[in-house]
C-alpha cells in the first residue's frame, strides 16, 4: 500500500520549500501548523493530516500572491501531486473569497489560527527578548487595537475565527501562544 501523502510531513515540507523561499512565510507556515496541530491533539483528531493542511495553506502565496491566484493555484498544484479533494478544499477555505465553506472542524481551526499565529509572531518580535515567552493575551489584545501595528493582519478574521471555532477570543489567543511557546525553537521565537 502506498504511503498516505496527506500524513507525510516530510513530503509536505518539501512542497512548501519548493514554492516558498521567504523565511517569514516559512515561519508563518510553521506557526499556523503548530497551533492547528495543538488543536488537533486536543480534539482527538488526525494531528498529521491537520498539521500538513496548515503547513501547506499558503505554500503558493509567494509565487501567486493575488486573490485571483491564491489559494486556487495551490489547489491545482496539490491535485497534480495527488492530494485528495477534502485536503484541497480545506486549504481553499482559509481564504474567505474562495467561496469554499468552512464546514468542518479542521477548516474552522485553520482559519482561526491563520491570522492569529501571524499576529502573535509580530507581537513577539516587538518584545524586548523577541520571544514568544514574553507574549501575553493582554499584549496581543492591546496590539490588536493599534491599527498601524501589523496592519496587514485582519483583526476581523481573528475575531471571526475564534467565533466560528466556538472559543472565547482570550482562550483562543492563550491557547495559540502556549502552543507556539512549546515549539518556539522551530518557530525561531
Amino acid at each position: 500500500m502506498m504511503e498516505d501523502i496527506h500524513r507525510n510531513r516530510e513530503f509536505c515540507l518539501s512542497i512548501l520549500k519548493e514554492y516558498t523561499k521567504s523565511d517569514s512565510l516559512l515561519k508563518h507556515a510553521y506557526s499556523v501548523e503548530t497551533c492547528v496541530r495543538a488543536y488537533a491533539a486536543e480534539l482527538n483528531e488526525d494531528v498529521e493530516y491537520w498539521g500538513n493542511a496548515a503547513l501547506l495553506h499558503d505554500f503558493d502565496y509567494e509565487m501567486f500572491p493575488t486573490a485571483e491566484e491564491h489559494p486556487f493555484k495551490g489547489g491545482e498544484i496539490l491535485k497534480e501531486k495527488g492530494f485528495n479533494e477534502d485536503f484541497r478544499k480545506t486549504i481553499l477555505s482559509h481564504a474567505d473569497y474562495s467561496g469554499e465553506p468552512r464546514d468542518t472542524k479542521l477548516k474552522k481551526t485553520l482559519f482561526a489560527c491563520d491570522e492569529l499565529a501571524g499576529f502573535i509572531t509580530a507581537v513577539a518580535y516587538v518584545r524586548p527578548s523577541r520571544t514568544v515567552d514574553e507574549v501575553e493575551v493582554k499584549s496581543v489584545k492591546k496590539k490588536m487595537k493599534d491599527k498601524a501595528f501589523a496592519r496587514v493582519v485582519s483583526r476581523e478574521d481573528i475575531l471571526k475565527g475564534a467565533e466560528e471555532l466556538g472559543v472565547e477570543l482570550d482562550e483562543h489567543i492563550a491557547y495559540c501562544i502556549e502552543a507556539m511557546r512549546r515549539n518556539k525553537i522551530e518557530l525561531g521565537l
